[in-house]
């Protein structure tokens, strides 16, 4: 069933869990992130990254997500990861997203404000939620920036007064993680996230999940975080499979690669300790 993340978040709260995020970038992809949420009974967020719009149009994953998602035995949120275009943003709503993000992280915290409120203005209206980042969670080498840029934490007085000008209904927080490959595990601010978790009601999202460390993931899952964000662990994951079992034509390893990438997803349910 098509939900949006509002009562989802409530539960996620309640029960000190967390719910993936699994950034789809084709038809398999999204159909394996599905089939496995419904197999393990557990709630989805099927994202859409702007980024991945040179692989799929928006439109296309409109339709792919919208269909899976209604016909689906669970809650799915079909959410727009990391929308930087106002246009897009408000695209994907007219296309049926439920949920969307507004990354202006890069911004002024005044322009941010700004760009953020606007976006949650529209988007209420139409009865979809919205997501923005305060902090920038930096990135290493991964498929949307190949440079590496340094996190920047996110501060609780900021964060208080962002959630009171904007009213958007999710915060994306830095506290340690990085998009794409790390060299080793990173650390985590735990004293960051509980002081972030005790001072606003608002739920918390963790972009940078991949590779981030299951015992740190666990933590961040049951200490505070509503929904966390993975997808170079699915394409790694594909990768070492296909390069493990070397198929011999296509359809074999589309079959590799799509088990590789329910696998993760089964851990990462496990290691959220997702209901």
């Amino acid at each position: 069933m098509l939900v949006t993340s509002k009562e989802l978040f409530k539960q996620t709260q309640a029960g000190k869990f967390a719910i993936p995020a699994a950034n789809f970038f084709d038809l398999d992809s999204a159909r394996a992130y599905v089939s496995v949420a419904e197999r393990m009974n557990k709630p989805l967020i099927l994202a859409f990254a702007q980024a991945h719009m040179d692989m799929m149009s928006l439109e296309e994953a409109a339709l792919i997500g919208n269909f899976l998602a209604k016909k689906a035995t669970v809650p799915v949120v079909l959410h727009l990861d990391h929308g930087q275009d106002e246009k897009i943003i408000k695209q994907a709503i007219d296309l049926g997203f439920t949920s969307v993000m507004i990354d202006a992280s890069l911004d002024s915290f005044k322009e941010n404000v700004r760009r953020s409120k606007a976006i949650a203005d529209y988007a209420h209206e139409r009865g979809v939620v919205v997501e923005a980042e305060i902090g920038f969670v930096g990135s290493g080498v991964n498929y949307e920036n190949h440079d590496h840029s340094d996190s920047i934490y996110t501060e609780v007085v900021d964060a208080v007064n962002f959630v009171e000008q904007t009213n958007v209904d999710s915060l994306a927080v830095s506290i340690g993680t990085a998009h794409g490959f790390y060299k080793g595990v990173p650390k985590i601010s735990f004293e960051q996230l509980s002081e972030l978790r005790k001072t606003l009601k608002t739920p918390l999202v963790l972009h940078g999940g991949s590779s981030s460390g299951d015992d740190n993931l666990h933590r961040c899952a049951t200490e505070g975080i509503s929904k966390i964000n993975i997808f170079t662990d699915f394409i790694t994951a594909a990768m070492k499979r296909i390069e493990q079992k070397n198929p011999t034509d296509y359809f074999q390893l589309k079959k590799y690669a799509n088990q590789a990438i329910e696998e993760t997803l089964e851990h990462y349910y496990k290691v959220f300790s997702t209901k």
